[in-house]
């Protein structure tokens, strides 16, 4: 069996880039990263080829009003926004045990539903930053842990490449894993754009924070029963809402917004965008998660995208994988 923080880290960038073509122009990139996935967990048919474990959740998320003067998009309205919310575990493995080291990062997905029918998508997780910095690294991370087998001459591929590329460690260890879905922070890892009713914009970058953040240590994680994380969830929202606040890291002038390796800088404002509320764990999570798709490139008027090139290649790999599980 792989290395599992090896594991864990492929699991990580997974979740986050899918598909960046390796050439311009390249159309069979989102398919080939799908496959990469399915071979390093498995093909589970109805199952994403990745974050396959989840649970779904419902609510409601109302804006503050320092959001309406970042944003005009409806969400930011300050009404009371209707939303959908689907928690998950890292890889592609469907029974993955929640306490596993490779089900980090966790991560967390925002369906809000306006009026009219109209979505608009939030897929974040609990890395606080990505691991390389283009989709070549990537590339060469998923030859380096396929040529790395158990037994594998020292120091191996993946070994070599980690040295190579210190982020990798570094990104790896800010995922840890929650006591609860509810009492861990998430992060948005890709920069977007936002445009007030002025026309005045702003890159950010999305943070989801708790009420409580509690994280377990290996021993205690590994003591947890498999789906403790989805029970949890369920039997706490049963006794009453859990609650985050929404905020935006602003960038400065001199940030760049297209490296997701590269987080900002801690003393970088950050803007309370307002309030989630979740109320209940759908009625049968199993099939609701089938059939909802996730998009982080799914914007509305007032959000736009940065010059991050990730967000459009994760809409084509997750588009693919939307079709294989659901056929």
């Amino acid at each position: 069996m792989r290395n599992l923080k090896a594991l864990a880290t492929a699991a990580a960038m997974v979740t986050l880039i899918a598909a960046k073509p390796a050439s311009a122009g390249d159309p069979e990139a989102p398919v080939q990263a799908v496959d990469a996935m399915n071979k390093l967990f498995g093909a589970h048919p109805g199952f994403r080829a990745n974050h396959a474990k989840g649970v779904v959740a419902e609510g409601s998320f109302k804006a503050s009003p320092e959001a309406a003067a970042l944003s005009k998009a409806a969400i930011f309205s300050g009404a009371e926004i209707p939303v959908i919310v689907r928690f998950s575990d890292a890889t592609g493995v469907p029974n993955i045990p929640d306490g596993s080291a490779n089900a980090n990062p966790h991560g967390v997905a925002i369906k809000y539903r306006l009026p009219g029918g109209d979505e608009t998508d939030m897929v974040i997780n609990s890395l606080k930053f990505f691991p390389v910095a283009n989709v070549e690294d990537f590339r060469d991370l998923l030859v380096a842990l396929g040529d790395s087998p158990p037994g594998a001459p020292k120091p191996t591929k993946f070994e070599q490449f980690a040295v190579a590329h210190p982020s990798v460690a570094a990104a790896g260890a800010t995922a840890k894993t929650p006591a609860s879905f509810a009492d861990e922070e998430y992060f948005g890892i890709d920069a977007f754009v936002l445009v007030n009713k002025a026309g005045a914009k702003q890159a950010v970058r999305y943070q989801l924070k708790p009420a409580k953040l509690v994280h377990l240590d290996s021993a205690e994680a590994a003591k947890k029963a498999p789906d403790f994380l989805i029970d949890e969830l369920s039997e706490r929202l049963a006794k009453g809402p859990a609650t985050f606040r929404l905020q935006a890291q602003l960038a400065s002038p001199q940030d760049q917004t297209k490296d997701p390796s590269k987080p900002w800088p801690d003393d970088r404002k950050i803007v309370d965008l307002g309030v989630l509320t979740l109320d209940k764990v759908s009625p049968d999570s199993l099939a609701a998660q089938k059939g909802l798709s996730f998009t982080p490139g799914r914007i509305i008027d007032g959000i736009e995208l940065s010059d991050d090139p990730l967000v459009e290649s994760r809409d084509a790999a997750y588009a693919v994988s939307v079709s294989r599980r659901n056929p």
